[in-house]
């Protein structure tokens, strides 16, 4: 049951390429922003789509992975766990941000 704690599976289409960052000569970091949608009709029969926008990061050989092949639009499939940041505004305000730490991606759809 430890394992369902903290666990965000997502299908969705990259927003943009993915970002690439070299920490030494082994270490990779691959970030790219995630859109996943749900259609639904409301009560008066109007087909609705709403659009949902996830902030991904990716370790080492997913980071590889997603350097090679991922690119703006492709489709994937991942499995990760929530994180989230702090830091200091300019103005010394404290802001958040969310993202999806990767274990798992599956690439999906055809290039």
């Amino acid at each position: 049951m430890n394992n369902l704690r903290n666990k965000v599976q997502l299908i969705g289409h990259l927003g943009g390429n993915p970002s690439i960052k070299t920490f030494g000569k082994d270490k990779k970091l691959a970030s790219f922003s995630l859109a996943t949608k749900e259609v639904y009709y409301n009560k008066d029969g109007e087909r609705v789509t709403e659009t949902e926008w996830h902030n991904i990061v990716c370790w080492n050989k997913n980071a590889e992975i997603a350097e090679k092949y991922l690119d703006k639009g492709s489709e994937i499939a991942l499995e990760g766990k929530l994180t989230t940041e702090a830091w200091e505004d300019k103005d010394g305000n404290k802001r958040y941000t969310t993202k999806i730490r990767v274990h798992e991606l599956l690439m999906l759809g055809s290039k």
